[in-house]
């Protein structure tokens, strides 16, 4: 019962709506108390043969009331409760959204997509059924026991109800026992789902790998060991579910032969007349509803309070990179940057140190080196994905811990090297940061990008569909569309993370051209490989083990003879061996 108190914020959210469903129920729950009360007055009446067609034609009348009454009822009681736990799943998946989405990207590494997209649908789900199903079977299974029970003993034999609900204090005692055994068995099993979601989604996502490596059948046998596991979990909750019912119907049925004989005794002692056994043992029956629905309640519970766990688990993860800035506007452009020494927490030497940098708005730097030298690292603290106390970043004379970080996004747009593209058409693609934007503004962002003339090629034009992360576009494609999505923004930083290896060195230089003629105001960033990327910038840093090794233009690099003119030499060289001349 802990979880309904942990949803007790929800329940005073929808206060009005609870209350009118519980009314509705114990109204249908009074009316059809009144049904047995009619048959047991008919059999007296026939007993002791006083029943009337008048009679009669008055209590089926009564009878069909009750039914009209009884069903527009439940219509509205339905209404009521399951809107509002839809409301509910909404409302927390719109949390854990919104959580998501202000999460470091530390917390995702920690965290498989497929358990997080578990815990947003089957955990929400079970959630829901508390708040809807839970809550039916909580009440009407209460209202429906507690006016059972009062009838049978006030208006009927208090002895006799004594006798009958003998039974009843063992099915609890078991129940109790079968709900501890319940939310174990419910953890492991969303555990489970959990697990098997994850691994379907990896291996969808990387199905064209799988099959380049002919990893077919080994992949096939590894997720029917996990689908096994998770088939496993399930079925321990379904053994252990599966023993309500038969300690339900052992519980009524020695109840009703309790009953049947201590009523035959009253009779016989003119304590009691048949219409009123009659009536006795059918509000009986109408203790099975109560029994089952506590069975189901018990069942709803530990699965909803297994999943509500897992949810607040997400929940409450605060994330590394707190929202605490409050400047939401960034001035000018320019960028200071100064690192005397970085290290991650698990890190057992400094990534970045010693690393002084003054970016003027309008400029463009280029950052190079090689593989592992840190130049994503130098990016990712420029966009805040971690804080670091040596650390000073500043945008238009504003450390980036000082801005929001909606404020901090809006400045800075980035375009990765994995470019990534949704399922939907380009156009829609290209617009992801201004869905306002005209076609014609658009276009001219992918006329910038060099993928205009493309685009047109295709059969749909703009309007064409990508597949899932762009599958139906070559390389150079997404990352042009993606650079064309990062223009549409006109952000006063634009960041481009490798993001031009894909295309070849004549589209690169239109690229670069127009990029220098429509951001004359613009700060641009460079990461690259590929160092004719970088030979316009103002300023070109070469990293190496996380220090500046080289810093200055490209005709001052090349002067100096270092890595920078070595990788010239050899890009040039390899260039050649590429073209044949």
């Amino acid at each position: 019962m802990a979880l309904f108190f942990k949803l007790g914020w929800y329940f005073r959210e929808q206060w009005r709506r609870y209350v009118l469903a519980i009314l509705m129920f114990v109204g249908v729950d009074l009316t059809d108390m009144l049904i047995p009360w009619i048959i047991g007055q008919i059999i007296d009446h026939v007993v002791a043969d006083s029943l009337t067609p008048e009679l009669l034609w008055a209590y089926v009348g009564i009878v069909v009331l009750i039914a009209l009454a009884v069903y527009v009822m439940r219509y509205f009681w339905r209404v009521l409760l399951f809107h509002a736990s839809f409301n509910l799943a909404e409302t927390m998946r719109q949390r854990l959204y919104a959580h998501f989405t202000l999460m470091a990207p530390h917390f995702f590494q920690e965290h498989r997509t497929g358990d997080l997209m578990a815990r947003a649908t089957n955990d929400i789900s079970a959630v829901e059924m508390t708040a809807g199903e839970g809550v039916l079977s909580g009440i009407d299974g209460l209202v429906t026991g507690v006016l059972v029970i009062t009838i049978m003993t006030v208006a009927i034999s208090w002895e006799l109800t004594l006798v009958a609900l003998l039974p009843f204090p063992f099915m609890a005692w078991y129940f109790v026992v079968l709900g501890d055994r319940l939310h174990v068995g419910f953890r492991d099993a969303q555990e489970r789902f959990s697990d098997l979601n994850d691994y379907a989604q990896e291996s969808v996502s990387g199905i064209r790998m799988i099959r380049a490596f002919g990893q077919e059948a080994n992949e096939d046998a590894r997720f029917l060991r996990i689908a096994d596991r998770a088939a496993e979990a399930n079925m321990r909750v379904a053994a252990t579910d599966s023993l309500y019912d038969p300690a339900i119907f052992i519980t009524v049925g020695s109840s009703f032969l309790l009953c049947i004989g201590s009523g035959a005794w009253l009779i016989e002692q003119e304590r009691l007349t048949l219409g009123q056994l009659t009536s006795f043992t059918m509000y009986l029956g109408f203790l099975i509803w109560p029994m089952f629905a506590y069975g189901w309640l018990l069942n709803i519970l530990e699965r909803g309070s297994a999943a509500y766990a897992r949810i607040q688990q997400l929940l409450e993860t605060a994330s590394a990179v707190p929202d605490t800035g409050t400047i939401a506007d960034v001035p000018t452009a320019d960028i200071a940057i100064d690192i005397d020494e970085f290290s991650f927490a698990d890190a057992h030497a400094p990534v970045l140190r010693n690393i002084h940098l003054r970016i003027g708005a309008g400029e463009t730097l280029g950052i190079v080196g090689p593989t592992g030298a840190g130049k994503t690292t130098l990016i990712n603290l420029l966009l805040r994905f971690f804080d670091a106390p040596g650390c000073s970043i500043r945008i238009g004379g504003v450390l980036v811990q000082q801005l929001t970080l909606h404020a901090l996004r809006d400045a800075v747009a980035v375009v990765p090297q994995d470019a990534f593209l949704f399922t939907a058409s380009i156009a829609e693609n290209i617009a992801l940061g201004r869905p306002d934007a005209t076609r014609e503004q658009i276009r001219a962002v992918a006329a910038l990008a060099s993928i205009d003339k493309d685009i047109q090629r295709f059969p749909d034009g703009y309007d064409t569909l990508v597949g899932e992360r762009g599958i139906t576009l070559s390389g150079g494609q997404k990352q042009r569309i993606a650079i064309a999505r990062a223009l549409l923004l006109d952000a006063p930083v634009l960041i481009l993370d490798d993001a031009l290896s894909a295309v070849d060195v004549t589209t690169e230089r239109n690229i670069l051209e127009h990029l220098r003629t429509v951001r004359a105001d613009r700060t641009t960033v460079i990461l690259c490989h590929r160092l004719s990327a970088v030979e316009d910038a103002e300023q070109i840093v070469v990293l190496n083990h996380g220090e500046m090794i080289e810093h200055g233009t490209h005709a001052e690099l090349v002067s100096r003879g270092g890595w920078y003119a070595q990788m010239i030499d050899y890009q040039k060289l390899e260039r050649t061996v590429e073209s044949g001349r």
